[in-house]
């Protein structure tokens, strides 16, 4: 006995780009995971590598490098614009809604860059207790480089009489306050604890799902599904089997 198959035309036509596609989407996924892998490394290192000078990771309007360099630890040194802090609505590590203080902090190129310092309790915005924590005078600190990302049609509006903002996008914020020479990125602030205990830094959050394996496996099982059908079908038919 020896095995036989004898295709039918129409079946055929429909599974070969079905098959491709699923095959090609598969593929793909794989390649995803691959750039997932890299990237989270990448950020991994940035996070845990000892601190850097800013100007020795990015300058001051180049996108790219300020693209590339989105979760390098680095230091800077200046002047915190205490009194002109914006005040970002989000979750805390609770998911309890805070506010992350932003603070413009000159530099000594004359540039600002903008600084989330931490969150404070929403209950805490009124409350002289959180000021506690202002630093004066010219101050080293150190933070995680973030890239900014533009609000969208869903992001509510500024307040600008209680300068309470819904985006961190520097280019949005420099507009709607009057902020000059303000560098298109903004920096987290470290763990290092601030006078009074508010507001409360090392906010910096990696969100980025790895479910590409799950997706390639997904794409090949449907794959190798749409074959065990098809296969079926021609042995249903008596054209698939052995002699």
């Amino acid at each position: 006995m020896r095995p036989y198959f004898k295709p039918m035309l129409v079946p055929t036509l429909w599974l070969i780009p079905l098959l491709a596609i699923l095959i090609g989407l598969g593929t793909w996924q794989i390649q995803r995971l691959h750039w997932k892998l890299d990237l989270l490394a990448k950020i991994h290192v940035g996070l845990t590598s000892a601190p850097v000078p800013l100007h020795d990771v990015i300058s001051a309007y180049d996108a790219d490098r300020i693209m590339a360099a989105d979760y390098r630890r680095v230091k800077v040194h200046g002047l915190f614009e205490n009194g002109e802090e914006l005040f970002f609505f989000t979750t805390g590590p609770d998911g309890d809604p805070v506010y992350h203080v932003v603070t413009p902090f000159l530099m000594a190129d004359g540039h600002t860059l903008l600084v989330d310092r931490g969150y404070i309790p929403m209950e805490m915005l009124n409350s002289p207790a959180w000021k506690a924590g202002d630093l004066n005078g010219q101050r080293t600190i150190v933070g995680i480089i973030r890239k900014p990302g533009a609000p969208n049609w869903f992001t509510p509006p500024i307040d600008k009489a209680k300068r309470i903002v819904h985006t961190r996008d520097p280019g949005t914020l420099a507009k709607a306050f009057g902020l000059k020479n303000i560098y298109p990125m903004f920096l987290e602030a470290d763990a290092t604890p601030n006078p009074g205990g508010w507001p409360i830094g090392g906010v910096t959050v990696v969100d980025l799902p790895n479910n590409h394996l799950q997706y390639a496996i997904t794409w090949f099982g449907l794959a190798l599904g749409l074959l065990g059908v098809y296969l079926a079908y021609h042995s249903s038919r008596g054209r698939l089997g052995l002699r």
